[in-house]
């Protein structure tokens, strides 16, 4: 029996009957574009790495803070944390904390990230205000 998944890339499985698909596997190299594309705007530099083994279940991200501090993230199904203090560097016996989502991480991480965060959200509701949303 073949399972199709329907997303942005479509993955194919092939299983016999008794078999459970897994169409609900997210492809983190995906994932990961899609974050560097949300908070681009609030950072120095953000993309997804090209020199480390980004695959289906885990996709490094690196990213300079408006302070100057460049990490090394991991996503995961579990979330994100940083895993190096460097660009394409992963510290194999470093232990950080996973979040949930990239907003939180670079909260911790940045108070320049707040700040240009906070300004993005107001002048999206002095725009509304103007439209009279």
């Amino acid at each position: 029996m073949e399972i199709d998944c329907q997303a942005e890339e479509s993955i194919s499985y092939t299983f016999d009957e008794d078999s459970v698909g897994l169409c609900d596997v997210k492809d983190m190299r995906l994932e990961a574009e899609a974050v560097v594309n949300d908070v681009l705007f609030a950072v120095v530099e953000m993309h997804v790495s090209q020199s480390l083994s980004n695959a289906l279940d885990m996709a490094y991200i690196n990213v300079e803070t408006r302070e100057r501090n460049r990490y090394c993230l991991e996503l995961t199904e579990a979330g994100l944390r940083v895993v190096g203090y460097a660009f394409d560097q992963v510290e194999e016996n470093l232990s950080t904390q996973y979040h949930e989502t990239v907003y939180s991480l670079l909260d911790t991480l940045s108070p320049g990230y707040r700040e240009a965060f906070g300004n993005a959200l107001l002048q999206r509701l002095e725009t509304l205000k103007q439209n009279g949303l």
